[in-house]
């Protein structure tokens, strides 16, 4: 690239990643453009359609073609929000930083002012909630134990507990994240191993602006099934473990069934502490089966060698000083 080609280039690029955003797109892009105006930097915002089935697509339209820094990224169908988010990523232009943030207002753009300010020494700045006021008791307790076990489970990385995908990452950092093309994808670890200097802001978490969270609690199960396996295979070694532990308590208890016969003789009775023993030890072997099968099913994903994402169009017109 030219110097000249790079000179045309926006100096910061915000990744908006959407599925089902139409009725919070106009009014976080009114925010969004406001704060943005006040860094007296050049800029593009990136909005991702992740194949969403409201009006999500039109309002986006429509913004690109009122405003020359907007960019419009329409996925062929909906890949989910970790692929939605990088391939909103593999086309920010920005030469300096790029920030990611949702639609849906929870995040409000406003805090983006004080992403800019904490972005001197460090290559990444992410956003820290200080507390999970709007989330439920429920979806609270499960975030708190989650971020906890990733913390104990990764492996020489640490994934910053309470902190979403809210954040500013320097194009550096950035085109080391792009060089990870796994299928499987989960953002928040792979943010944290890449590494470089990082910084938090914290910041206090909005409810939502309208519309309904599409991540229920069985994806976001999914979801933490995704970090798990993606960053560790701790999950294998306690298969193994556990399947040690439960061979050594057969072995110590057939032990003491044998010296029990050849002492006492053979009582039929048992049945219960039999059947119960059968369903013990089974229900061992499938959640280890199931353990192994979850780590085969990503290395059979992602030896298909398939594209992360299909764009169905991509809309740039400019930038605007």
């Amino acid at each position: 690239m030219t110097s000249k080609e790079s000179s045309l280039l926006p100096e910061y690029s915000v990744v908006v990643p959407c599925y089902n955003e139409g009725e919070n797109l106009r009014v976080f892009h009114e925010r969004l453009f406001n704060v943005m105006q006040m860094t007296g930097k050049t800029w593009e915002v990136v909005y991702v359609n992740d194949g969403s089935r409201d009006d999500t697509a039109e309002v986006i339209t429509a913004l690109a073609d009122g405003e020359a820094n907007v960019a419009y990224l329409n996925l062929s169908r909906n890949f989910g929000k970790e692929i939605c988010l990088t391939a909103g990523l593999d086309h920010a232009q920005g030469t300096e930083a790029v920030i990611i943030i949702d639609a849906d207002l929870q995040d409000p753009p406003e805090v983006i002012t004080d992403l800019i300010a904490a972005y001197k020494d460090v290559d990444t700045v992410y956003a820290q909630r200080r507390s999970r006021k709007t989330d439920s008791w429920l979806k609270r307790l499960t975030a708190f134990a989650f971020y906890r076990v990733m913390v104990g489970l990764s492996n020489r990385i640490t994934i910053p507990p309470d902190t979403g995908d809210f954040r500013l990452i320097s194009r550096r950092a950035l085109d080391a994240l792009l060089s990870l093309r796994e299928r499987h994808r989960f953002m928040k670890g792979l943010f944290a191993w890449v590494g470089f200097p990082s910084r938090a802001v914290l910041y206090d978490r909005d409810a939502r602006h309208s519309g309904y969270s599409s991540f229920n609690y069985w994806k976001l199960w999914n979801f933490a099934l995704e970090g798990i396996t993606s960053f560790t295979t701790i999950p294998l070694k306690l298969a193994t473990y556990i399947g040690l532990l439960t061979s050594t308590v057969a072995l110590f208890y057939g032990t003491f069934l044998l010296i029990r016969t050849l002492i006492f003789g053979n009582n039929v009775s048992g049945y219960p502490s039999l059947m119960t023993a059968i369903l013990f030890l089974g229900g061992i072997q499938l959640m280890a089966m199931g353990i192994i099968g979850e780590y085969l099913g990503r290395v059979f994903n992602e030896t298909k060698q398939r594209p992360l994402y299909i764009v169905e169009c991509y809309v740039k017109k400019g930038i605007n000083p």
